[in-house]
């Protein structure tokens, strides 16, 4: 496989997970770690992505509010967070992720609601500060740098102190078979956390990461109340969603 075509895919990979790990992209594309360890390198030295400690993650998950950041896929991105603040009442409480969807979604939220919006991440409650209406509150821990989301034990515990009308999260993977997955366990346990101590829940992905997985189960789905994409709701690539999940509300 020729460099080019090497770049093309690990690109592809980054822009729809945001972060990859060299480990499974010398599987993907059936070469050493080291050849994707220098490919990671001469990508990064590009300004194409952000080299971390065994892999790679997108400029956008951790620069957002830097115009020349390309996100990718955007315009679907800011339809899903169209459909998604509908779902929004006044004076509820909310708990949001982070990443590049609900960024969008911090965007277009009304200015006249009266919310209490609780957030993991610090670049979403900078976001949210915009709004006079909104009290903004950050769930600390530690901050996973990678991902710009506060992560671990003490993170965990706060989220646990306060019970949530509806929690906004991106998705990282999803498919019918095992349900929504993600690379970082760290993650993982964090966003297991969320789901817990919500009312319901709502997950906003664009349609190419469906029937994808990854190697660690966040949700069963059994604890999803609501699965937002960019596509029209009747649309047939959702019918294996409908058809297994009946009790999730689809977008």
């Amino acid at each position: 496989m020729l460099k080019e075509e090497r770049f093309k895919i690990i690109m592809k990979q980054i822009n729809l997970h945001n972060k990859v790990l060299s480990v499974d992209l010398s599987k993907l594309l059936n070469v050493s770690e080291d050849t994707v360890r220098r490919d990671l390198k001469e990508l990064a030295d590009g300004g194409h992505i952000v080299r971390v400690h065994g892999g790679a993650i997108s400029k956008s998950l951790v620069r957002p509010f830097i115009a020349d950041v390309n996100v990718y896929s955007i315009e679907e991105k800011r339809i899903i967070a169209a459909k998604a603040v509908k779902l929004i009442e006044n004076n509820m409480t909310l708990l949001f992720e982070g990443g590049t969807t609900i960024f969008e979604l911090t965007k277009v939220i009304p200015e006249n609601l009266n919310l209490t919006i609780f957030t993991i991440s610090p670049q979403i409650a900078i976001s949210l500060s915009e709004y006079k209406n909104i009290k903004v509150f950050t769930i600390g821990g530690e901050l996973k740098k990678d991902h710009n989301i506060h992560v671990g034990a003490h993170t965990i515990n706060e989220l646990h102190r306060i019970r949530f009308d509806l929690c906004f999260m991106g998705v990282n993977a999803i498919s019918v078979e095992r349900g929504m997955t993600d690379i970082d366990m760290e993650v993982v346990e964090v966003n297991k956390a969320m789901f817990e101590v919500s009312e319901k829940n709502v997950l906003l992905t664009i349609a190419e990461k469906l029937n994808l997985s990854q190697r660690h189960q966040v949700s069963d789905l059994s604890d999803i109340d609501f699965l937002i994409t960019e596509l029209d709701c009747n649309n047939p690539f959702l019918d294996g969603f409908r058809n297994q999940y009946s009790h999730i509300n689809i977008h």
